[in-house]
């Protein structure tokens, strides 16, 4: 996907920081869509169908936590990246919004090289989808790679992306224990620093929905998948 192909919706209620980002992504060839508030961005997002979003999370109306777990519901974009602007950077905060559906943050204040690298580190999982088409069936469940779709039992689960990134890749090789290293680089990538409790917000998220027993933990090591 070419970069004047790629859209990006910014979501802020500072119109100087909507100013900055937007301009030096724009100078980089994206198309920009812009947003005030959690309300305005579903409007946006389910009319400009983005490939990434950078969303404030305190904003009026409605902020972007809620925002974020209103866009993950919606199927037409349950692969687009979401990634949370915020000068707030303690960790429950992160922990918050990777249970919101986040796939990363960028923090405040910005640096316009940083912000760019760090975009173009997100898209590149764009790159890497399209690639890939493998589908897997492990203990009854389908997991479509292609279209980020899970069948269990005859019905849909959606999940956001990291979600379902974890998922694809304990399924992969069911019985193999993961080491966390490697869930981080595989899941993650070496370019996203995300704290150690992510992967377990994420495992318990899976549980959830999916099914309790399906995921294993080992103590100290990392995570399994046993059907």
């Amino acid at each position: 996907m070419k970069k004047k192909d790629i859209k990006i919706l910014l979501v802020d209620d500072e119109q100087d920081i909507l100013e900055i980002v937007g301009y030096n992504l724009s100078q980089e060839g994206y198309q920009i869509v812009t947003a005030t508030n959690g309300k305005e961005a579903i409007t946006k997002a389910k009319k400009e169908l983005p490939q990434l979003i950078i969303m404030d999370v305190m904003m009026p109306e409605m902020d972007g936590m809620e925002a974020c777990e209103n866009i993950r519901k919606l199927p037409e974009l349950s692969n687009v990246i979401i990634t949370f602007l915020t000068a707030r950077s303690e960790d429950y905060s992160q922990v918050a919004g990777f249970e919101a559906g986040a796939d990363d943050y960028i923090t405040k204040p910005i640096k316009p090289k940083l912000l760019v690298s760090k975009v173009k580190a997100l898209l590149r999982r764009l790159k890497s989808d399209e690639h890939t088409s493998e589908t897997l069936n492990v203990g009854g469940i389908e997991i479509n790679r292609e279209e980020y779709k899970i069948i269990k039992e005859g019905k849909e689960i959606v999940l956001p992306r990291k979600e379902f990134e974890l998922f694809y890749l304990l399924a992969s090789k069911p019985g193999k224990v993961f080491k966390r290293e490697e869930i981080l680089d595989k899941v993650w990538g070496n370019e996203v620093i995300v704290g150690g409790r992510t992967i377990d917000v994420h495992i318990r998220k899976l549980r959830e929905k999916i099914g309790e027993d399906l995921f294993k933990t080992i103590k100290g090591v990392g995570y399994k998948l046993e059907v």
